[in-house]
């Protein structure tokens, strides 16, 4: 089995590494662009190096709505390309890169009008089924259905009687998108990448017009290092802009900024066997099924303000509820609320004032010799948008390399995973760990479940959940540390696990005890760990302030009132 450890001291080694000889390609920023652009490069034999300012995921792809999808609403637009090359990547996800990861969800769409809305849309929904099966993969997913308001009701009680005269089921998928980003930088360096969070590119070196490297801070230790490369690939989504005036280039198109913001409530406040999407003025809304929760998602508004933490306000916490409550029968309110969260999406700018208008698709340009720019896409897209940068950036190689391998490269841990899965209960009977614990790991871990439960098999206290945060394991924390490159008690809480969103006091609780797991892998000592504590008990007030702030200034005033644990 496939693997590979991202502790300290491999992180260590790789800016050291990547320092001592001139890399084929670097990637600038570890979203799941840039995490998949560098397995990309790596899968084709380049020697590659990856970068990233703050944490994996630590910007979009950490806060997006966690599906992976088609693009339902696309086809509205007549964007049929789109739409038919992301279920292409959704059934790759779904049965071959990912199984472990993304997962089948099922959606209801409520009919409002009799006739020709069911027309309108089952058309809608049996094209998009159709181009899915079309693809070869994606046929693992059940059929759309058409139900009666009756049929409906039973499927999700939840919704109010006359908010709907039938209804239409459809499938699509959704993944954790930290977790999947994490996975995706883990499998790179499976195949020989060099990987390095916390570090930070300060400029880049120039030869003449060319761009020959960049200058990368070491965030967490204070070094610098001159990383040289053949060619630089920047895929730092909203940051493009700002990343481009390093090299003194605009660049050849402009990345604009959406905010999108969720709520997290939990499951039995509505009552449903199955997520829903709504309509809405703008837009369309989500109610998606999250583990013992639901994520109710989202907004689509300009932002120009703080990029590293898109403050949600009160509006937009308002807005959603108002909308959701349009069809339940038990209205949600700001009690039932566990978490909020907000992400921007990078579009790519045109004629339109409105974001959600916008192109979704992706753009890669080469403004200056030996750099290479990708913006926009999707989420789902991430393989083909890393595929067509690797391509860009091979035209400047004085060299023969192949073509892309990744959609025959499965991610860590989904080798031997179906496997794993079936002997679910032996594995709980050998551990000593209950089933529905195992059933827990194999889908945030795969087949990489195996190290944790190691961890467990060496001291059996790791076994136990967390006091405060039960759905997740001590081992996980600590493994989040010693393997997956975690440097703060931040990045535990908040994206290798969702501690941060899936519990009313947002993580404060068992932060100490989460830190305390932290400390002898990262060499923390009680001053350390208080620090961390502190500084996370202060990022979940600004955040809780921020949130009940009028508009996007005053709760972008107050986000930031919370500094972050290493400035940039």
């Amino acid at each position: 089995m496939r693997t590979a450890t991202l502790g300290p001291a491999e992180r260590a080694e790789s800016l050291a590494s990547m320092a001592e000889r001139e890399l084929d390609l670097l990637v600038v920023g570890a979203g799941v662009v840039g995490a998949g652009t560098a397995l990309d490069a790596a899968t084709r034999g380049l020697s590659t190096g990856l970068v990233e300012a703050r944490d994996w995921a630590s910007g979009t792809s950490s806060r997006s709505s966690k599906l992976i999808h088609g693009g339902l609403r696309y086809l509205e637009m007549l964007d049929f390309a789109l739409v038919r090359e992301a279920l292409k990547e959704r059934g790759l996800l779904l049965e071959r890169l990912a199984p472990h990861l993304v997962k089948p969800v099922p959606f209801l769409y409520p009919l409002q009008y009799r006739g020709w809305e069911r027309l309108y849309a089952g058309c809608g929904v049996l094209l998009y089924d159709v181009m899915s099966m079309a693809r070869t993969h994606g046929r693992g997913l059940p059929m759309h259905r058409h139900l009666s308001r009756g049929n409906a009701l039973r499927v999700a009680p939840a919704l109010k009687k006359d908010a709907l005269v039938g209804a239409l089921q459809y499938y699509d998928a959704q993944m954790d998108d930290a977790r999947y980003v994490a996975t995706l930088v883990r499998t790179a360096a499976a195949y020989g990448a060099k990987v390095a969070n916390r570090a930070r590119v300060a400029g880049f070196l120039r030869e003449g017009e060319r761009v020959v490297g960049a200058r990368v801070q070491d965030v967490e230790g204070g070094g610098e290092y001159e990383i040289r490369a053949k060619q630089i690939v920047n895929a730092t989504g909203v940051w493009t802009d700002d990343t481009q005036s390093m090299v003194g280039e605009r660049g050849q198109f402009h990345v604009r900024a959406s905010k999108g913001i969720h709520l997290v409530v939990p499951k039995d406040r509505i009552h449903s066997s199955t997520g829903l999407i709504l309509r809405t003025e703008k837009s369309v809304l989500f109610v998606i099924p999250w583990g013992r929760h639901w994520i109710v998602g989202t907004t689509d508004t300009d932002w120009d303000l703080d990029k590293a933490h898109p403050a949600a306000s009160s509006a937009d916490i308002d807005y959603l509820l108002e909308h959701v409550n349009s069809v339940l029968a038990v209205p949600l309110t700001r009690d039932d609320v566990e978490g909020v969260y907000a992400g921007l999406r990078p579009l790519l700018a045109g004629e339109s004032d409105a974001t959600s208008k916008l192109s979704r698709e992706h753009t890669v340009a080469h403004p200056v010799p030996g750099l290479v720019v990708v913006a926009g896409g999707k989420y789902t897209t991430y393989r083909v948008m890393a595929k067509d940068a690797v391509d860009a950036a091979v035209h400047g190689l004085d060299m023969r390399v192949a073509e892309c391998v990744t959609e025959d490269i499965p991610l860590l841990g989904a080798e031997g995973y179906r496997a794993m899965w079936n002997a679910r209960a032996r594995i709980a009977a050998r551990t000593g760990i209950h089933v529905v614990r195992v059933e827990h790991l194999l889908n945030r871990y795969g087949s990489l479940a195996e190290e944790v439960l190691e961890l467990i098999a060496a001291d059996p206290a790791l076994g136990e959940p967390l006091q405060s945060a039960d759905d997740y394991l001590r081992a996980e924390i600590m493994y989040a540390a010693s393997h997956e490159g975690a440097r703060h008690l931040d990045d535990v809480l908040t994206r290798r696990t969702r501690i941060s969103i899936e519990t009313f006091d947002r993580g404060t609780r068992c932060a100490r005890e989460a830190a305390e797991l932290m400390a002898p892998v990262l060499g923390w000592d009680k001053d350390h760990i208080e620090r961390e504590v502190q500084h996370y008990e202060k990022r979940v007030e600004a955040e809780r302030e921020s949130q009940r702030q009028p508009d996007d200034l005053t709760a972008d005033a107050a986000r930031l009132g919370a500094p972050d644990i290493v400035p940039l």
